[in-house]
C-alpha cells in the first residue's frame, strides 16, 4: 500500500507542475505507388489541476490507511 501511496502522490505533484501532455500522431495521407504523403498532427491533452489535487489527497489517505493496518 506504501508504494501505490507515493505513486499517486508522485503523478498528482507531475500532474499539477505540467498540466498534460503532448503526442504526436502520423497519418499517411496518400499513396501512389512508391510515393508517400504523411501528415504529422500533435495533440495536447489538458490535465486540469483538480486531478492532480486528488492524487495527492488519495495517496494521503492511502499512506495513513496503510500504517493504521499495521497497528
Amino acid at each position: 500500500m506504501k508504494i501505490v501511496g507515493i505513486i499517486l502522490i508522485v503523478l498528482g505533484i507531475l500532474a499539477l507542475v505540467y498540466q498534460g501532455f503532448s503526442y504526436t500522431q502520423t497519418k499517411q495521407v496518400a499513396k501512389i505507388g512508391s510515393l508517400e504523403i504523411q501528415n504529422q498532427e500533435t495533440h495536447d491533452v489538458p490535465v486540469p489541476p483538480v486531478v492532480g489535487a486528488v492524487c495527492i489527497v488519495a495517496g494521503v489517505v492511502v499512506l495513513i490507511i496503510g500504517r493504521r493496518g499495521k497497528f
